[in-house]
């Protein structure tokens, strides 16, 4: 196993960035976008930037709140999977654009942001964009830090 570089939840300043991202994501948490939603969002970003703490936090989550197993263990090929929804589907899309628009010159495209917009209002497209963001900010900082994974309980941080 690797040692983390630093300790993010140990050391004074990082907890001061770890508290402001915690009330970013408040927002988001109260909105009326389903955590289901959510979630798979943050699980799927996790998946493509690596983050081992976050892909192991949002699975356990999920897993706590009754999702289904072969729909978590199905996030990483959900193109394949007849387990989500449309919704589901055109949130996972837009995530997964989100998280990789350096592959991408022009960002997310057009195609999937209409998919989105036929599913989700103008205030939860926000909520899924700043979910998005927010999720990727949290995989690198864990990812930079090299936070380990695998033992924390279900609900730790939510």
């Amino acid at each position: 196993m690797t040692e983390p570089r630093i300790n993010l939840f140990g050391n004074d300043v990082a907890m001061k960035v770890v508290r402001r991202f915690q009330s970013v994501g408040q927002p988001l948490r109260e909105s009326s976008v389903s955590t289901t939603i959510l979630e798979l969002v943050n699980l799927r970003a996790s998946q493509i930037n690596g983050c081992g703490m976050c892909t192991d936090m949002h699975a356990k989550d999920l897993a706590a709140a009754g999702e289904d197993w072969a729909r978590l263990n199905l996030v990483a090929a959900w193109r394949e999977a007849t387990v989500f929804t449309e919704a589901e589907r055109a949130a996972l899309e837009l995530a997964e654009e989100g998280t990789r628009i350096a592959d991408a010159a022009g960002g997310v495209s057009d195609e999937v942001w209409t998919n989105a917009r036929k599913h989700f209002d103008e205030d939860q497209l926000a909520v899924l964009i700043g979910n998005i963001a927010l999720i990727n900010a949290w995989n690198r900082l864990n990812v930079i830090a090299r936070t380990p994974a695998g033992s924390d309980p279900p609900g730790m941080f939510g």
